[in-house]
């Protein structure tokens, strides 16, 4: 293979059970979660001593063992459980962790330096200007956007030295991972807390912009099928993918075991002959009958989006496969000496599991390394009637039960003649095993860190009785047209297109006035939109409000960190992640939408602001109901999903992500599915004012601009001027129930 380092495959497990069927199908490495903060809740998951286990048991077979943390924490846990629950794992060697939450992050950074630190898909990485940011954090490893094609990765894999992880194989989102708040909103079981419950494989109703109903009653809209990439092996590999990753900890272990395998197979022959790679029909039937939702596809990495790619059904299929789970054993040699009057003594030995794969070997330029261990028992005696025979001292020894080894070879040394009891061969036999495990273990184990030191959260409190600033943000250009002579604003958040009016006006004179990012950025950003940016910032626009990691890292490689405000798409839920972004010396983050009252309250608000209205984006995604269901006409319109319930969501087609007023070529375009009630805290208006929020927001995205105008009025007179809440109806999102 062309990589230096030898392709990781990274199989799933959500139980023991399959977490040793992935050992015993093949692969290099598995990912699990525990008790605690892993983004399959509803996974078996692993106790901690089985989660201790796996490490140990990965190790002896020279494997690694990935724990996910890869969902938001809330202060109380990251406080009172975090290290609690990374502490003997940590000890016991745990090859890294998988992080969503910059909370997270940091602590770990800072509580368990030793510790591999994974970016997980659910950060939403889609380009190189995010990986590099993370790689000046410490991570060693990012598991990109799913969204992303092979040629993006190529990129992020020439912009920076960290790892990059990959998903070949198992379920596709809809919605960009860690951006869907749907499940939350909708039921409050929360995807970013491992708990969703997957309303995107339900069917909808499905209206056009003319208010035409299209297909049919029945059909799912948002369910994609799953992918399978065993005939892009060769591509993913050449753009940089070190790690190849399985999706499924919610499945069986016979359907680990069997895509497992059949990944191995194929790597293993790449690993040996590149030249007229195919893969089989037959056994892209097995992996169809292994379990399938309407067929399968090859994923983003040829395709940015489209109707090949959908099942429009939830109906999931399995064939009559039978799967054989196999336990992996490591091959161990030995020599039993029994001589008459000493101690019977066990030699045992096998190569280091840490360099068991030929081609790691070679790479690190090391020498076959032996690990060995000798123990004794007992005083061997004379026979005085029945002997001893070598067969029989053999069949014992050869019991090894449901240990992780088998003999290779073993070499037996005796006296004729001799008699010891059976219970002191078994004693030796289990002690030179234990003590063989000792000695592989003891490479991999830590020392305990120093407890973590927390800040007290009332050294940052905000004062609820300050005056509040009041910013509107902005989708449309009329909307910003019709609020910007409004005096209750003390700010705006503006797309490029609607800036440049705004700027042309002088309206940065009496507003703070900020240029919107796009919530999705990916690919080449047009040259035109930062040039013209330094130009306002030097005309006094104030700065900019970001809505992903990868446009932060754009601003920041331009010295522009100090001037962002942090969107609540880069969540901030507990103080942790606070701190973080003030270190990076922002000008404000933005309050979570999924935390209650109670948990807000407990979070550092001083230098954040609030939503109190708008209506939520519950999904982003690089898919178009508009393209797959009617065609592609590039004209930013908008469809209607309509749920059993007869809810209606606006789903906004963002052709133009940029918003600088040119649809021809404007890159990767994508949707935005909006909640069907607006989000709205009028007549909390005590309560909130007591979050001590340094200022409030109205976020404006699918309203007429004359609605935007009255919606502004009724909170400014009440938050602003102590006038009278209005009887309009909104949904209180998670201000009083909070997300699981």
């Amino acid at each position: 293979m062309d990589n230096k380092k030898r392709p990781e495959l990274l199989a799933p497990a959500g139980s023991y059970e399959a977490f040793e069927a992935a050992l015993g199908a093949g692969a290099d490495a598995v990912y699990v979660g525990g008790p605690d903060f892993g983004a399959r809740a509803y996974a078996k998951n692993f106790t901690q001593e089985e989660l201790l286990r796996a490490i140990r048991t990965a190790h002896l077979h020279g494997k690694k063992l990935y724990l996910t943390v890869n969902t938001l924490l809330k202060n109380r846990e990251l406080q009172e459980r975090l290290y609690d629950a990374l502490l003997p794992c940590y000890e016991e060697g745990l090859d890294a962790v998988i992080v969503q939450d910059f909370g997270v992050l940091r602590f770990i950074r800072r509580t368990f330096p030793q510790l591999s630190v994974h970016a997980s898909t659910q950060m939403a990485v889609t380009g190189p200007k995010g990986m590099r940011f993370l790689e000046g954090l410490g991570v060693t490893r990012v598991v990109p956007a799913r969204e992303l094609s092979l040629e993006e990765l190529s990129a992020m894999h020439q912009a920076s030295p960290i790892e990059i992880e990959a998903f070949i194989h198992g379920a596709l989102c809809y919605s960009i991972s860690g951006q869907c708040l749907m499940s939350s909103m909708l039921g409050g079981r929360s995807g970013n807390r491992g708990r969703c419950a997957q309303p995107c494989r339900l069917s909808y109703r499905v209206r056009d912009d003319r208010n035409r109903w299209v297909k049919g009653k029945n059909i799912c809209p948002l369910s994609l099928k799953d992918i399978c990439t065993l005939d892009l092996l060769p591509e993913i590999l050449d753009a940089g993918v070190i790690s190849l990753k399985i999706e499924g900890r919610m499945k069986q272990p016979e359907y680990t075991a069997g895509v497992t395998g059949m990944y191995r197979k194929y790597l293993d022959i790449l690993e040996h002959k590149r030249e007229n790679y195919q893969v089989s029909e037959e056994d892209r039937k097995y992996l169809i009958d292994l379990f399938n939702r309407g067929g399968s596809c090859q994923g983003y990495y040829r395709q940015q989006n489209g109707p090949s790619m959908m099942a429009f059904t939830n109906e999931k299929k399995t064939g009559n496969i039978s799967v054989e789970l196999k336990k992996r054993k490591e091959k161990i040699y030995g020599n039993l000496i029994l001589l008459s009057g000493s101690p019977a003594i066990l030699e045992v030995s096998c190569p280091d599991p840490s360099l068991n794969q030929e081609e790691d070997r070679k790479n690190s330029g090391q020498d076959i390394k032996n690990i060995s261990v000798s123990v004794s028992a007992g005083e061997v005696q004379p026979a005085k009637e029945c002997p001893l025979e070598e067969d029989r001292i053999r069949k014992q020894m050869e019991k090894l039960g449901n240990t992780e080894f088998a003999w290779g070879s073993l070499n037996i040394q005796m006296d004729k003649n001799i008699f010891l009891p059976i219970g002191m061969l078994n004693e030796l036999r289990r002690n030179a095993f234990a003590a063989l495990e000792d000695a592989i273990q003891s490479g991999y184990r830590r020392k305990q860190p120093e407890l973590p030191v927390y800040v007290p959260e009332e050294a940052k409190k905000g004062a609820s009785s300050r005056p509040q600033k009041l910013y509107a943000s902005c989708e449309t250009q009329e909307q910003a047209f019709a609020l910007c002579s409004s005096s209750s604003l003390s700010g705006l958040y503006l797309p490029f297109r609607a800036m440049k009016n705004c700027m042309e006006k002088g309206l940065q004179k009496s507003r703070e006035l900020y240029l919107t990012l796009p919530y999705v950025t990916r690919g080449k950003i047009p040259e035109e939109f930062f040039a013209q940016a330094e130009k306002w910032l030097s005309l006094g626009m104030k700065g900019f409000l970001v809505r992903s990691l990868e446009a932060y890292g754009a601003l920041k490689e331009r010295g522009f960190q100090k001037k962002c405000v942090i969107d609540f798409s880069l969540y901030t839920w507990n103080n942790e992640a606070v701190a973080f972004w003030e270190e990076e010396g922002v000008l404000r983050t933005t309050m979570p939408v999924e935390l209650n009252e109670k948990e807000l309250r407990h979070r550092n608000n001083a230098h954040s602001e609030f939503l109190i209205y708008g209506y939520l984006p519950l999904m982003q995604s690089a898919q178009c109901v508009r393209k797959n269901l009617l065609r592609c006409d590039r004209k930013e319109s908008f469809m209607v999903l309509k749920d059993r319930y007869d809810k209606e969501f606006s789903c906004v087609c963002v052709c133009d992500p940029w918003k600088t007023g040119n649809t021809k070529d404007a890159g990767y375009c994508y949707n935005i599915l909006y909640n069907s009630l607006p989000y709205g805290l009028l007549k909390e208006y005590r309560q909130v004012r007591e979050l001590g929020a340094g200022a409030l927001r109205l976020s404006f995205t699918t309203e007429p601009a004359e609605e935007a105008v009255k919606i502004l009025k009724e909170f400014a007179d009440v938050y602003l001027y102590g006038g009278r809440p209005s009887e309009r109806t909104f949904t209180k999102g998670h201000f009083k129930r909070g997300a699981e």
